[in-house]
């Protein structure tokens, strides 16, 4: 990923993810977290706060350090709380809105990152980064994109390089005696003979509507280049009307008529990993979703990833398009932000845990144990065993990509974000047609 051209899109508006709505509650915790970021009780006493999500493949190892670390640091012990995903995007806004957050943010940079700076509610560490040149050093470059805001850097990046990528069930493939599709008229053309076999061709967890996003990046990026939604970031007028989105629109329509989705996959999950027990099962035959994945299915999927039964590929190509088919989307890392309302005891806690326990070797090998790329470089060598494929595989994707893109409701500001997400899922639902999604986003560019 070192030598991957960046979009000004990455480097300008890298991922929102962290800033979501209403608040819900926590689906896991190692203990009480402390309010205000550590203004009150979030610092004192020795004592940092950090949230996160919960479930595999990325709980253990977020844990894992955290144990380290207050293994460690007795006197400086850092408190836990874990949530799903799309409950963490809801609690952590209004928590740090009512200055009960904790001292570190977890999130995914770029649009909600960029909020948190214009409110002031984020430490600026480019200083520290400057101080701290050799943990900077130990960190791919090209994930810092979504850490910066107007030049500066708010967050640590962290974590895994997670690419989206198309995975399919190769048993059911050889059931079916068909192979992998190299083209978006391959796809269709494989939708009725799965049907036929009354195998659901993709699952897809629907209600969590992000993952129905997928879809469009991943067309209009095939069928047009990165450059349309280039447009539709820099705030430009209208960029939603270009041909391309319409006929990206009508395909996506296209492909739910034909029931290449499971039934009722509006009302299927992803925090519940549903979708993911479709595929191992058998009951569908590839999904779209980030290379997290696999971690899930190695984890919850018995035997299947172990007796080899787990395909993976690019998305392919869409004839007569214009996008480089290296192109791939996702997340270049994870951050962590450090909250400005924390004490300056918590402040430091966080910094020396950045700059110690996140970038030591346990790190490094757990989050590879864990199916997934680091952030942290000179992790190849790490690449072993039953899983050094898939990572080989997820690397070089990420390396190879002309354009790594970021997803678009963490590129976007989250009011455009959730006026996406609602309208994909509309999409979906054959709610709207593809003028009236159109019309409907154009009316949000900027905002």
């Amino acid at each position: 990923m070192t030598n991957n051209p960046i979009s000004r899109r990455n480097v300008l508006g890298l991922a929102a993810g962290a800033a979501g709505a209403a608040a819900l509650a926590a689906c896991g915790s190692d203990g009480p977290s402390e309010s205000g970021g550590g203004t009150s009780n979030g610092g004192g006493g020795g004592t940092a706060s950090y949230w996160s999500l919960s479930g595999p493949p990325g709980e253990p190892v977020r844990k894992a350090a955290i144990e380290r670390w207050n293994k460690a640091n007795p006197d400086s012990k850092i408190t836990t709380n874990f949530f799903q995903n799309d409950a963490y995007k809801q609690k952590i806004k209004t928590s740090i809105g009512a200055n009960q957050g904790p001292t570190m943010i977890w999130g995914w940079g770029g649009g909600g990152l960029k909020e948190y700076v214009g409110s002031n509610l984020v430490e600026d560490l480019t200083d520290w980064f400057g101080q701290n040149a050799a943990v900077k050093d130990k960190i791919l470059p090209s994930s810092f994109g979504a850490a910066t805001v107007n030049g500066k850097i708010y967050a640590m990046p962290i974590e895994t390089v997670q690419p989206i990528v198309l995975f399919y069930n190769k048993k059911v493939f050889d059931k079916v005696g068909v192979q992998p599709p190299k083209s978006w008229g391959e796809i269709m053309a494989l939708v009725p003979q799965f049907n036929a076999q009354k195998i659901a061709p993709f699952s897809l967890a629907g209600q969590s509507r992000w993952t129905n996003m997928m879809w469009l990046e991943f067309l209009l990026d095939r069928t047009a280049g990165s450059e349309v939604f280039d447009r539709v970031f820099a705030g430009e007028k209208d960029a939603w009307s270009d041909p391309a989105v319409l006929d990206m629109l009508t395909k996506i329509q296209d492909l739910v008529k034909a029931n290449g989705f499971q039934k009722g996959f509006s009302s299927t999950t992803a925090d519940s990993n549903a979708d993911q027990a479709l595929l191992y099962t058998g009951k569908a035959a590839m999904m779209l979703h980030g290379s997290w994945s696999y971690g899930i299915q190695t984890a919850q999927g018995g035997n299947f990833v172990k007796d080899g039964g787990l395909g993976w590929m690019n998305f392919p190509a869409v004839e007569g398009g214009k996008g480089d088919p290296s192109n791939t989307v996702g997340n270049p890392g994870q951050y962590l932000s450090i909250s400005a309302k924390a004490t300056t005891e918590a402040k430091d806690i966080a910094k020396k845990f950045f700059s110690t326990t996140l970038v030591d070797d346990e790190e490094k090998a757990g989050w590879v144990k864990s199916g997934g790329v680091p952030v942290l470089k000179g992790s190849e060598s790490l690449f072993t065993g039953g899983d050094a494929q898939f990572l080989k595989d997820m690397a070089g994707i990420a390396n190879g990509a002309k354009v790594f893109a970021q997803s678009w409701d963490q590129a976007l500001s989250p009011t455009a974000a959730e006026t996406l997400l609602d309208n994909i899922a509309k999409l979906f639902q054959l709610q709207v047609s593809p003028q009236q999604w159109v019309d409907s986003m154009n009316g949000v560019i900027g905002k």
